[in-house]
């Protein structure tokens, strides 16, 4: 069914004759009636006062404009979500050119990578991280960038680095690990600094949950610990006890909070080493204190002769001599630190004081270290004392010479590395004691 218009074309004979088409109707209240030669003519005219008519039922308006038609819905489409707002389109626009910008995603991965690790180097002089932490990072993503050679960061899409994380079967923590670095980068990559990316290609990749398949942390027993500090007063002239004796007998984190730790604050007249928040791995201040044995061991290896770590000019390559004696014995990144805080709650039987000394919640106490041994083997290892005898204070030079020069030669007898004997002992501590 057509739709009756409200404008006619009907024909119309002038005086002359001669026959005209004539457009006929009313519009906003005033009559129309206009002649045309033609019928074509006519019925073009027909629509131009339709149209007039549908604009001005709806509002619409007809103008000329060098706006295409997908632009010109578009600026319809941008005034209308403007309708509400209190600004004009242009004020709005202004904005956006001045403070966006154009990700600059064809920037190549080594170049980002490059200037990312200068920045982490940054870190590590102001000891926001350790140099050991710094190292992980670079390891990571120098495999990273072997995994996508010669690709620009526009090309590392979510998939991609789903891959990434899931090469060689890692398992849910190595992904975790391996996540965690990489996001850190893509933050660093996103930063208006940078402006390499708008958006972290990371976020959409969903960590893995391990928390129920963590067991107990590893630790060493009683008279393995007994062989690796008998082992560590026999090489190099017992340089690196403090660095043992510390990292097992008082928890300080191997290659980070042992490496920032100031001799000052290990205080043997209070029986407390505090931990600084710029020495801890958490930022967090701890107290810990020094069990009588460990007083033992700083005081046959006083840290003002043998300083924490060794430092260059007295020892070369003191890292490569802790791997090897850790690889002689097995001893994993961070084992000496999990036999401490193992033997600390099996002996003193409270997780909470073990969790302040450690720098570790009560959680991850009970989850990973309670009843990890025994409070008798806990107890054995508390009793591990040096071979080397403390010279007191007040002793003749000489005399400590002689004393050590006796000792050297098997002259003296030598007090064992443990001294305890009991039958409940381990068989390897019976026998390092024998």
């Amino acid at each position: 069914m057509k739709t009756k218009s409200a404008f006619i074309i009907k024909p119309f004979k002038n005086r002359n004759g001669v026959i005209s088409f004539r457009v006929a109707g009313w519009l906003l209240g005033e009559r129309i009636r206009k002649n045309f030669k033609t019928r074509e003519a006519a019925i073009l005219e027909r629509g131009t006062l339709q149209l007039r008519q549908a604009q001005a039922d709806s509002d619409l308006r007809v103008t000329s404009t060098f706006l295409t038609e997908p632009q010109l819905r578009e600026a319809e489409a941008v005034f209308l979500k403007l309708k509400s707002k209190p600004r004009t389109l242009t004020f709005y626009l202004d904005v956006g050119l001045e403070t966006h910008r154009e990700p600059k995603s064809g920037q190549p991965l080594a170049d980002a990578i490059v200037s990312y690790l200068a920045e982490r180097a940054k870190e590590v002089t102001r000891k926001a991280i350790c140099q050991r932490q710094h190292d992980a990072i670079r390891t990571e993503l120098t495999l990273f960038e072997e995994y996508f050679p010669n690709r620009t960061l526009g090309e590392l899409t979510t998939g991609r680095l789903l891959e990434y994380l899931r090469r060689d079967s890692a398992a849910a923590k190595t992904q975790n690990n391996r996540r965690a670095t990489l996001s850190t980068f893509f933050k660093y990559a996103c930063a208006p600094a940078q402006g390499w990316l708008l958006e972290n290609p990371v976020k959409a990749v969903a960590r893995q949950r391990t928390g129920h398949n963590r067991g107990s942390a590893p630790a060493l027993s009683t008279a393995r610990v007994a062989q690796l500090m008998t082992h560590v007063e026999a090489v190099h002239d017992g340089a690196l006890v403090p660095y043992f004796a510390l990292c097992l007998f008082a928890g300080i984190r191997p290659d980070g909070e042992i490496s920032k730790l100031p001799a000052a604050d290990v205080r043997l007249e209070t029986a407390a080493i505090t931990i600084e928040p710029w020495v801890s791995k958490v930022n967090m201040c701890r107290m810990v204190t020094i069990q009588p044995n460990l007083a033992a061991w700083l005081r046959a290896y006083p840290l003002n002769e043998y300083t924490v770590i060794p430092p260059k000019e007295k020892m070369r390559n003191v890292a490569g001599k802790i791997t090897r004696i850790r690889q002689k014995f097995g001893v994993g990144h961070d084992v000496l630190r999990h036999t401490f805080i193992s033997m600390h709650v099996a002996k003193f039987r409270s997780m909470g004081d073990t969790a302040l000394q450690a720098g570790n919640s009560e959680e991850i106490i009970r989850k990973h270290y309670l009843n990890v041994t025994t409070p008798r083997e806990a107890e054995a290892f508390f009793d591990i004392v040096p071979l080397r005898h403390a010279v007191p204070e007040n002793a003749p030079q000489a005399e400590a010479t002689t004393s050590q020069a006796n000792t050297a030669r098997g002259g003296a007898a030598r007090k064992p590395a443990v001294c305890v004997v009991e039958a409940s002992a381990p068989a390897e501590a019976r026998q390092l004691a024998a």
